[in-house]
């Protein structure tokens, strides 16, 4: 109560019920889902943890109301943005606060700063800058908003906060997409809390109507209020989940990071797979492929049962993506032959290989198959599609069959499950009869999957044009040989 008995607007965090109590409605029911014993043994990266889940609250009102140890505040560089949030912040809080802004000189991107709390029940207030989100600048707009949240957290940490309130640090103005968003903000917490649990009490995400139903469908994903929300929330979670922390992976930055470099393991191959790092030196894919042929052979000679083969293939697979994480693969990523863009029309990955990007016979196409392995492991574990571009290519840009069929053989099997199309653009009649072969008599599993795309009108008709970012010589290539059609659509600068 205040001083004058009317009740206080300000909301103890104490009082507010956790993420594990909010089950009666939006868990998945247990009973009409029950999980089976075998599928225990597949564990979700965010498995049910209940001293996790104890410290989240998802409280729909505003965050400056919050009585806790920290509210975030979202803001400009200048720290002057006049967003709800902010403004809310500003009113509750006092002109003092406006006055100690002004000594902090600014706050850059990703940033976070501290301020006393002034007239708010909470005693400091964090400030935070979010990215400007553009589809071009997908990664580094990832890249900057865990920093947001990340920063954040390690601020309260140093302070020895108990409690923070956070704000959804992207905002409207800032064009970042709500659902986008809320995945790194769940994992980035999720992933401290797994490190740092110990230094925080409580986390509260203060959302608006608006964004409340994005994270009661999100928060499962990575809070798991039993073991059964863990195991069927697992299909749900996006291809790239981050790292350790939470961080967005890019691949181009994580080529040259290896697992204990020259550090022999004692370990059994059954327990872990750096016992082979230590001895795969310049000839592993020799020794590799020896071992898919030992397979085989053991295989026709009855010695090995077809689970068995499978556990072989799956540890030969791994050896090759261990391999590809400790590689300095940086040559052939400058190609710019292999790219994540957008998603297709039903919200599939797209995947795109420029062919004409591919000097054949001047790389390395061993090492061009590990980058291969390298980007693709995290996006192949939901449903893909790929993007071909045979335009312009010529002799020394034709994939050899045998590289085809070497690649085919390697991956794992969720390559080939979850790869739902291959759009072949611009193929030749020449390219259409080698694929037949190929597809009919090497690998049919992927000939009901190839269509061939004559023009870039009909690949629109599958992938929006704003989803897909366009090498210039395809467009101009297009353009010469079927007319202008999306002609407000601009080529990537960096293709």
């Amino acid at each position: 109560m205040d001083p004058l008995g009317a009740p206080s607007q300000f909301v103890d965090v104490d009082s507010l019920p956790g993420w594990s109590d909010a089950c009666e409605a939006k868990q998945l029911d247990c009973h009409q889902n029950p999980v089976e014993k075998a599928q225990i043994d597949v564990r979700s990266p965010f498995p049910y943890r209940k001293d996790i889940n104890a410290k989240i609250i998802l409280w729909k009102g505003d965050v400056a109301l919050l009585n806790c140890t920290a509210i975030v505040n979202t803001s400009n560089e200048s720290l002057t943005d006049k967003n709800p949030v902010s403004e809310s912040i500003f009113m509750h809080a006092g002109p003092d606060l406006r006055d100690e802004l002004q000594k902090l000189k600014g706050c850059r991107t990703g940033e976070a700063k501290l301020t006393k709390g002034f007239n708010l029940a909470a005693r400091f207030i964090i400030h935070t800058v979010g990215p400007k989100y553009k589809s071009r600048y997908r990664t580094a707009a990832e890249s900057s908003l865990y920093s947001c949240y990340r920063n954040v957290l390690q601020l309260a940490k140093e302070q020895a906060m108990c409690s923070v309130g956070f704000c959804v640090i992207n905002s409207l103005k800032r064009c970042y997409p709500l659902e986008d968003a809320t995945h790194i903000a769940l994992r980035t917490v999720r992933r401290f809390l797994e490190i740092h649990g110990e230094t925080l009490e409580k986390v509260v995400f203060a959302v608006s109507e608006l964004e409340e139903a994005t994270y009661r469908k999100l928060l499962p994903l990575y809070f798991p209020r039993s073991l059964e929300e863990e195991i069927q929330s697992l299909p749900y979670l996006p291809a790239d989940i981050g790292n350790a922390e939470g961080e967005p992976v890019v691949p181009e930055r994580q080529i040259r990071i290896t697992e204990k470099p020259g550090v022999p393991d004692d370990a059994s191959d059954e327990e872990g797979l750096e016992a082979d790092l230590s001895f795969i030196g310049s000839h592993a894919f020799a020794r590799m492929e020896g071992d898919v042929d030992k397979q085989r052979r053991l295989i026709l000679q009855g010695q090995l049962s077809e689970a068995a083969l499978q556990k072989q293939h799956q540890r030969n697979y791994n050896r090759w993506l261990c391999q590809a994480r400790a590689e300095d693969l940086s040559d052939i990523a400058s190609l710019k032959a292999l790219y994540q863009t957008g998603v297709d029309n039903c919200g599939r990955t797209v995947m795109v290989v420029v062919g004409r990007n591919i000097p054949v016979t001047l790389i390395d196409m061993e090492k061009a198959l590990l980058y291969f392995i390298h980007v693709m492991d995290h996006i192949a574990v939901k449903e893909y599609v790929l993007v071909y571009f045979h335009t312009l290519t010529n002799d020394y840009n034709q994939l050899d069959s045998n590289f085809l069929k070497k690649l085919y053989d390697v991956v794992d099997a969720k390559y080939k499950r979850n790869l739902k199309a291959l759009y072949f653009v611009h193929p030749t009649f020449r390219s259409k009869v080698s694929a037949w072969f190929f597809t009919t008599f090497t690998v049919s599993g992927l000939k009901d999957k190839i269509h061939y795309v004559e023009s870039l009108q009909q690949l629109f008709a599958a992938i929006p044009p704003e989803q897909i970012d366009l090498p210039p010589f395809v467009l101009e290539y297009d353009a010469r040989e079927n007319g202008p059609y999306y002609s407000s659509y601009p080529p990537s600068p960096d293709l």
